[in-house]
């Protein structure tokens, strides 16, 4: 039996952001303004998790969601070996070595383990499926379970799999592509891929990709979404644990769409969605699928960019409507979002007499 979805009247999700933007008083923020804000348990350990848990709840009633990344297959070492020399020239910049390339699964056994304990009202899955009986365990707990896709054949495996809903990831979003496979050769965008899903599931749908004002929650709710989900958009508010040089670098570049993205696994050896800066110049766009391998081989020179300031040698997450990210608090931004949403859709309504 399905979970319904939590009660979120903005209609407006604060998508999971791991590393660092995602943090405690956004999940508050988004909450408290009528959204659900999410947790990103993406590289941290199960009891940090347990930790940032129990911090929100101290300071919010508002039901919330936590991320979750499934695991993916061991990279053949060998794939690895033109990638680690580019890594290697790009570390020499900052005076560091490149990190270990080996394969985990995120912790993940550790922290289904303690979602059961902890329920909060949604458990998301990235990257994959479930585990095996994680969606039965997860229910019993009294948790939602929904499941990236990018495709509709993914969501029709979601569904099978048991999933309440299905966070549909168009190729405009950003940071890394969520479904299973990260190959997808249609490269769908949000819109047409909403339509396709529809045709193959009746689980309720939460759109992400590209979202970033009003009118783009109207537009995925006329679309036949139930929610819609923003990460982007919340990366410069005050809430978020955004560094300086990434919330800078969204707004630079020419008015109004800024930089130009692309998609790479140049950082994490796991498609994603980045600001173009001298990094993703200088490490190619033929990186490995090797996640977490990449990620980890990556993960200090990352760090050292991070600690000097650097925009032009880190991972710059971001999708394609990020020119139209605001400085503005969180809550701020949801009841915007959802006053706008509404105005938008009355204005269509009335195109159509």
């Amino acid at each position: 039996m399905t979970r319904p979805l939590p009660p979120v009247p903005a209609r407006v999700v604060a998508a999971p952001m791991a590393g660092g933007p995602s943090t405690v008083a956004l999940a508050a923020a988004v909450g408290a303004a009528g959204g659900l804000g999410f947790l990103a348990a993406g590289y941290r350990t199960a009891e940090q998790l347990a930790a940032q848990v129990a911090e929100l709840r101290a300071v919010s009633d508002a039901p919330f969601g936590v991320n979750v990344f499934a695991a993916g297959p061991a990279a053949d070492p060998a794939v690895l070996t033109a990638h680690a020399a580019r890594v290697a020239a790009w570390a020499q910049r900052y005076g560091v070595a490149p990190g270990t390339p080996e394969h985990g699964d995120d912790d993940l056994a550790a922290k289904v383990e303690r979602l059961v304990e902890l329920a909060p009202a949604v458990v998301s899955f990235a990257f994959g499926l479930p585990p095996d009986g994680a969606v039965d365990r997860l229910h019993g707990a009294g948790s939602a379970v929904w499941v990236t896709v990018t495709d509709p054949e993914g969501a029709s495996a979601a569904t099978a799999a048991g999933a309440d809903a299905l966070v549909v990831q168009g190729w405009e979003a950003g940071a890394h592509r969520g479904g299973g496979s990260d190959e997808e050769p249609g490269q769908l965008g949000l819109l047409p891929l909403l339509r396709l899903v529809r045709r193959v599931t009746d689980l309720p749908l939460v759109a992400a990709g590209g979202i970033a004002d009003g009118a783009g929650v109207a537009a995925v709710l006329a679309a036949g979404a139930s929610l819609a989900a923003l990460g982007t958009a919340f990366l410069r508010t005050p809430e978020a644990g955004t560094t300086p040089a990434h919330a800078a670098a969204l707004v630079a570049g020419p008015a109004p769409a800024g930089r130009p993205t692309t998609v790479t696994r140049a950082f994490t050896g796991r498609r994603a969605r980045a600001l173009v800066n001298r990094a993703t110049a200088e490490l190619g766009d033929d990186a490995p699928a090797a996640y977490p391998e990449v990620h980890l081989m990556t993960a200090p020179v990352r760090a050292a960019a991070r600690a000097a300031g650097d925009a032009e040698g880190m991972h710059l997450w971001a999708g394609q409507a990020h020119g139209l990210a605001e400085a503005v608090p969180a809550g701020e931004l949801v009841r915007r979002l959802a006053a706008d949403a509404r105005s938008a859709l009355t204005a269509a309504a009335a195109l159509l007499g």
